[in-house]
């Protein structure tokens, strides 16, 4: 364009900012209105207001609104003052919506005294297909004692009291100790079972299960020991919608699934491409998808959806249908598809979008994409609000609508500095490559495009959530998007002939197949390039807004003098990376020396953050706790920034105390791993020390054995103070009274791990060690008092203990208060189950300071 047509651009432009609500008002008012929505839902959630106080609030507005509309002509911008009136209104709506959703009924089952695991005698219908947590990529899992545990949720109607049933509302999550096979949506049970509250996650980082379910109004989950406690008392006939959902779900598996070979890569990821379940992709697959920031594509979203409706739109066309009549087979055809996929937020906002724009077609209407974007986010909200905090629910809006506002401006800016012409003047047609990304509308160009602002918009949510900026995922975005879209389109035609024509099927099945095979082979290999994340840690949310600040600053603010404007937006974006690079240097290298024992229940794992940049794991395991390497471990290492680990120390072959470093070494750059000469004795009966080392293998690490004094370049100094190398001890001397006992030095604190050391171990430590004297001591198993000798602690005299142990062997060693720790000042200890994570600092001068993730 000319400078005549750039000057008219930018007054308009500056005219339009001056006047961005009236744009939103006059183009997509619902926009207005469902930011009115969250605004409410954001203060309500903050302040909880009375619910009075709103509805006197709403009713006002209202007649005030009722009254404009009644005297509207003798105003000139009556339009925009109705708009204000909306958006206040909404804004009373959502927190009315809001306080209205999270207020339980007098008899819901919430209400019952439940303080501690209470036993009890319910009834209710099941609302969800029970599924078996198999554990199949814990490596450990086979040393666990029991079964594959199975959950589902139940819709509670009765629970059993003293003085008979009594009539209960809401949902608990019901968990078996054993697979369930015989038990399906819609069959009315009881069961006698344990009910006890969800607690809030006890680590930093760690997903927070109690405040996930109850975003969904589920406070109270039931355990049961076996299939035997529970008696169906009507078969699934009772509930006829949940069955009929649960059969086409099923006749959806079976038409992608039923012909293909077993496979269970292939159809883990095939199962998430296209029906949504992402519960049998396999960890490495998972990971590396992750590791690209690829995982839109497994979760099910509007591309998946606009795939499916462009295929029946396109056979309906071929078939001689007319335009409404190809709009009512894709609504029913959506219907079907929500009935087979779970009820997320994209796939829900996507469903939206796809029935106003197959509704646009019987009204002769062309919907504006933002006004249909605002509805969803309305329907969404009324039905849900506390999906407004869920990360699927922002990431999904955000970059939506992100591509509605920015697409087309970074398309056709792009363009213009690539093609080096301005869109007005034509392009020769040339048979090069380079003349592809010139032409206005290229498929490469664009796809790039949508890509690059996907990013862009989602970035802040991503880091905020997950800890991590993936800066080349819009490059891999285009690099795998035509495999991607090739499986969905040939997966979702297979499953349509699958019972119309089961050769064809068969036919698209391996070629689907081979596809899948191509696609996870891609995605891992640019994984293993490990150019894709930077962990970053968590940031504070005052950071995210600032980023989606400068976002609508660049987009929407106008100046007479455009490089004023770039030099804003150029500090803006370089304060931004510096203020990552500071945090992200902080966090590798520090001055302080940093102990973080986490929660595991009955086990161990702590790391110290040598001072400098070394990282120290002591342990990884847990006796009860399923996979703490992947649901506890690796996520407070992504919270803290840490992506790198110097050395695994492992202190004995107990499970509780190794089962969760192979996720870790997988997941974890982990220079090395050592233990004592004793770990991979003849002597170990359970085979669980000759496993793990098999396991590291595979990720090309080995077993080293165990220096008296190890050296990591840091100000700290860490020995080995127990078992000692030159004292020849009794064969038969047990594998905790063999654990390793380390000492870390730092500016005059020292601090002392115990491992599972006995009586035995402990005297001969006193012994060998009679001026020990250290500041912090991690008590000997887990604070048992049984094998914790008189003496020891109170010899020791250190100024704070701490216990990782489980909150039954917490209850038992306060309730059982003996002679070992009696005489002991009991403001010393710390439990992990009753702290959560104990987190202790020590700086240059020796200071302590201690904090802690309390429940």
């Amino acid at each position: 364009m000319d400078d005549i047509q750039r000057k008219l651009a930018l007054i308009d432009k500056q005219l339009a900012g001056r006047h961005i609500h009236k744009q939103i008002v006059s183009t997509c008012p619902l926009l207005f209105v469902a930011v009115g929505l969250i605004v409410g839902i954001l203060i309500q959630n903050s302040l909880d207001i009375s619910i009075y106080f709103w509805l006197s609030l709403l009713a006002l507005f209202m007649t005030a609104a009722i009254l404009l509309f009644i005297l509207k002509k003798p105003y000139e911008h009556n339009q925009y003052i109705s708009a204000y009136f909306a958006f206040i209104c909404f804004i009373c709506l959502g927190s009315i919506r809001l306080a209205n959703y999270i207020q339980p009924e007098a008899n819901d089952v919430r209400n019952l005294a439940i303080n501690e695991p209470t036993l009890a005698t319910i009834r209710g219908q099941i609302v969800t297909e029970p599924y078996i947590n198999k554990y199949h990529d814990w490596k450990f899992a086979q040393f666990m004692p029991t079964d594959p545990t199975c959950s589902f949720y139940l819709k509670v109607q009765e629970v059993e009291t003293v003085n008979g049933w009594i009539e209960t509302t809401g949902k608990v999550r019901v968990q078996v100790d054993e697979p369930v096979l015989n038990l399906s949506p819609g069959d009315y049970i009881q069961t006698y079972c344990w009910l006890d509250i969800f607690r809030p996650s006890t680590n930093p980082g760690q997903f927070n299960t109690a405040g996930y379910l109850a975003r969904k109004n589920v406070f109270i989950g039931a355990s049961i020991k076996s299939r035997d406690g529970i008696t169906v008392l009507q078969s699934s006939d009772y509930g006829s919608f949940v069955k009929l959902k649960a059969k086409i779900r099923q006749i959806a598996e079976t038409a992608l699934l039923g012909d293909m070979p077993q496979d269970e890569s292939n159809q883990g990821l095939l199962q998430a491409l296209l029906l949504g379940y992402r519960g049998d992709i396999d960890s490495d697959t998972y990971q590396a998808f992750r590791k690209t920031g690829l995982l839109h594509f497994i979760s099910l979203s509007g591309m998946h959806l606009g795939i499916l409706v462009g295929m029946i739109w396109w056979l309906c066309k071929i078939a001689g249908l007319m335009k409404p009549a190809r709009a009512a087979v894709c609504i029913v055809m959506i219907t079907l598809f929500l009935l087979v996929v779970p009820p997320r937020a994209p796939t829900l906002r996507a469903a939206v979008i796809c029935f106003v724009y197959c509704a646009s077609f019987f009204f002769n209407r062309y919907p504006n994409p933002k006004n249909t974007l605002s509805l969803a986010a309305i329907i969404i909200l009324l039905l849900s609000p506390m999906q407004l905090f869920e990360p699927g629910w922002q990431l999904s809006f955000v970059t939506v609508l992100g591509l509605l506002l920015f697409c087309e401006r970074i398309h056709f800016f792009l363009y213009e500095k690539i093609g080096g012409i301005p869109l007005s003047k034509k392009v020769k047609k040339t048979s090069s490559f380079f003349s592809l990304v010139k032409k206005p509308g290229p498929y490469l160009l664009r796809l790039f495009s949508t890509g690059l602002t996907a990013w862009i918009s989602g970035a802040g949510i991503l880091l905020y959530h997950f800890y991590t900026i993936n800066p080349m995922t819009f490059f891999w975005t285009v690099l795998v998007f035509p495999l991607v879209a090739a499986i969905l389109m040939l997966g979702f035609l297979k499953m349509i002939l699958f019972y119309l024509l089961p050769t064809m099927s068969i036919f698209l099945g391996f070629i689907v197949t081979l596809l899948s095979d191509v696609l996870i082979w891609i995605v891992k290999i640019i994984s293993e390039l490990d150019i894709s994340q930077i962990l970053i840690g968590h940031v504070s949310f005052a950071l995210i807004i600032f980023y989606y600040s400068v976002i609508l600053f660049a987009a929407f603010a106008a100046f007479r003098r455009p490089l004023i404007k770039k030099a804003i937006c150029t500090v803006a974006v370089f304060a931004i990376v510096v203020f990552l690079g500071v945090v992200k240097w902080q966090r590798t290298y520090r001055d302080n020396l940093i102990m973080t024992c986490l929660d595991v229940g009955h086990g161990q794992s702590i790391l110290v953050q040598l001072p400098g940049s070394s990282n120290i794991l002591f342990d990884a395991g847990s006796m009860y706790r399923n996979d703490i390497g992947r649901r506890i471990v690796t996520p407070f290492l992504d919270y803290i920034g840490t992506n790198r680990l110097d050395a695994v120390i492992i202190s004995h072959n107990d499970v509780d105390h190794i089962n969760g470093i192979p996720e870790i070494a997988e997941n974890r750059k982990v220079s090395n791993v050592y233990a004592n000469d004793d770990f991979l004795d003849k002597t170990d009966q359970w085979g669980t020390a000759q496993f793990l080392s098999d396991c590291l293998k595979q990720v090309d690490l080995k077993i080293q054995s165990l220096d008296t004094v190890l050296n990591f370049g840091s100000q700290a100094h860490l020995n080995i103070l127990w078992p000692k190398k030159d004292i020849n001890y009794d064969s038969e001397l047990s594998d905790n009274n063999k654990s390793l006992v380390s000492l870390i030095e730092f500016a005059d604190v020292k601090i002392l791990l115990c491992s599972d050391i006995e009586e035995f171990a402990q005297n001969e430590l006193l012994k060998l060690y009679p001026d020990l004297n250290p500041d912090i001591v991690i008590v000997p198993h887990h604070g048992s008092t049984n094998t914790l000798d008189n003496d020891f602690l109170k010899k020791l005299n250190a100024d704070i203990l701490i216990c990782s142990c489980s909150q039954s062997q917490y209850e038992r060693i306060i309730r059982n208060k003996d002679q070992t720790i009696s005489g002991l000042d009991m403001a010393k200890f710390f439990y992990t189950s009753k702290d959560g994570a104990i987190i202790i600092s020590i700086d240059k001068q020796g200071k302590i300071n201690i904090t802690t993730n309390n429940k």
